[in-house]
């Protein structure tokens, strides 16, 4: 039952309540019918047996009767005897001359060649004549039949009555709850699209879910608001910081020009000046998701060699690979052209690169590689450092989130791989990780080689406000 849905549920459990109630409703008036029927034969027998006195009279000493007296009105027999039970007049079921004794006033229930039947004895006197015995029969068999078609009819309208009511509550509880897949189908379109603009815009209801829906909306006005001035805030500040790091990064180096300074002093200017290198490099992050937030960031798009820029790149990255005695390997084609943005298929691939050569003890290896795949543009970047923990793995497109913070390079503000996403998402392709703890890890993606109008859009479409919740 977990996994049916809401609407499902109550569909299921209001038909068997109908199911439950419509039974037992049937079952009481059927159980109330049949002693209906049964009581209202008696009663009629009773009375054709009393009417059908009239039907008798004398006439010089000899009992004449009419000939009504040998219809079967309503299915009843009737029959004359006298005092010595010698039949004078009527027609009786085969059998019943000699079975049945005669009771007054009292309805008898026989059992004579298979059927059941009623059975009435009254008397009454007829002048000239004297006592005249008067007996009505009438089959049980034809009530129970009647019953029988009763049974065969809440038979079938007892599974007809369940259908409509499951069609009829299915109907409402659809209807009902319509503003709730509203709801879910508004919140699986912000996260998938990363776009806290849109609204269920229920209107005008005054029930409890209507209610939600209006508390829903003012809930996320509340948060695009907040979101904005953060995504603002996060511009302002990241664009008034640039030019005084500028200055720091000025200053430092004209001060390391100079002769006369002491090593000492060198030393930590030098400090300085890699704390600023990276501070720097972090505002330029910063500035570059802000403007992917709000959608200013645009993209150059050209035809480039892929391959080349991954080669560039990996070249880059052979000092401080050599330096953590980290063996640096590329496959790579001579060859891979394809339509991006220049600078930010290098910021790709640096900030993976960067990422592994950080992350990959002394001794280790990292290898990147890149391929044509039909349409697409395959590239990786796997390492031997010290993989990422399987709980982990979700969080590591999240902006500032590091696995370990204590075993994390300092230089690393945790920004990179929420870049790389953005990049590879605005080019309209898509990034997956593998990693196993100790063991390393791998980043592969995809990327069209040739994007046409329609994954332009499909694009633009999907990564609005792309990185809003990382």
């Amino acid at each position: 039952m977990k996994r049916i849905s809401l609407k499902w549920k109550l569909t299921i459990l209001y038909t068997l309540l109908m199911t439950l109630l419509t039974g037992l409703v049937l079952a009481v008036l059927l159980s109330l019918g049949s002693g209906r029927l049964l009581a209202s034969a008696q009663a009629a027998l009773r009375q054709r047996v009393v009417e059908s006195f009239d039907l008798l009279e004398s006439r010089e000493g000899n009992l004449t009767v009419d000939s009504d007296f040998s219809d079967r009105e309503g299915g009843i027999y009737l029959s004359a005897y006298d005092e010595d039970g010698l039949l004078l007049a009527g027609r009786v079921p085969y059998g019943f001359a000699s079975a049945i004794d005669f009771q007054e006033d009292t309805v008898q229930t026989a059992e004579l060649n298979g059927s059941r039947w009623y059975v009435y004895d009254a008397s009454t006197q007829v002048r000239d004549y004297g006592t005249v015995y008067v007996r009505g029969v009438c089959s049980v068999s034809a009530v129970e039949e009647e019953m029988n078609t009763l049974v065969k009819l809440a038979v079938v309208l007892l599974p007809a009555t369940v259908l409509l009511s499951a069609v009829l509550c299915y109907s409402l509880v659809r209807r009902t709850l319509r503003p709730v897949s509203r709801m879910t189908r508004t919140a699986r379109e912000i996260y998938e699209k990363r776009d806290l603009s849109r609204r269920i815009g229920i209107e005008g209801g005054r029930d409890e879910i209507s209610t939600l829906a209006e508390t829903f909306d003012t809930m996320l006005e509340q948060l695009q608001a907040s979101f904005e001035q953060q995504k603002q805030f996060t511009s302002d500040v990241s664009h008034e910081l640039r030019t005084p790091m500028a200055v720091i990064l000025s200053q430092c180096d004209y001060l390391l020009a100079d002769p006369e300074l002491s090593g000492k002093d060198q030393e930590a200017i030098q400090i300085i000046r890699e704390k600023a290198k990276n501070l720097t490099r972090l505002i330029s992050q910063l500035l570059l998701l802000s403007r992917a937030d709000q959608n200013r960031q645009v993209l150059t798009m050209e035809k480039l060699d892929f391959a080349l820029i991954g080669r560039s790149v990996m070249e880059e990255m052979e000092a401080a690979a050599q330096e953590k005695q980290i063996l640096l390997e590329t496959d790579m084609p001579e060859h891979l052209m394809m339509t991006g943005d220049e600078t930010m298929l290098m910021r790709l691939w640096m900030n993976l690169a960067e990422n592994a050569v950080s992350y990959t003890p002394p001794g280790g290896r990292v290898k990147a590689g890149c391929a044509r795949k039909g349409n697409r543009v395959v590239g990786y970047v796997e390492d031997t450092g010290m993989g990422i923990p399987a709980e982990a793995l979700p969080h590591i497109w999240e902006r500032f989130y590091r696995v370990d913070s204590a075993r994390s390079d300092s230089s690393h503000s945790g920004l990179g791989l929420s870049m790389v996403q953005w990049i590879i998402q605005a080019h309209g392709g898509e990034i997956h990780a593998e990693s196993r703890e100790g063991k390393g890890s791998k980043f592969v993606f995809e990327i069209p080689a040739e994007p046409g109008r329609e994954m332009s859009a499909e694009k633009n479409e999907k990564n609005e406000n792309p990185l809003m919740f990382l």
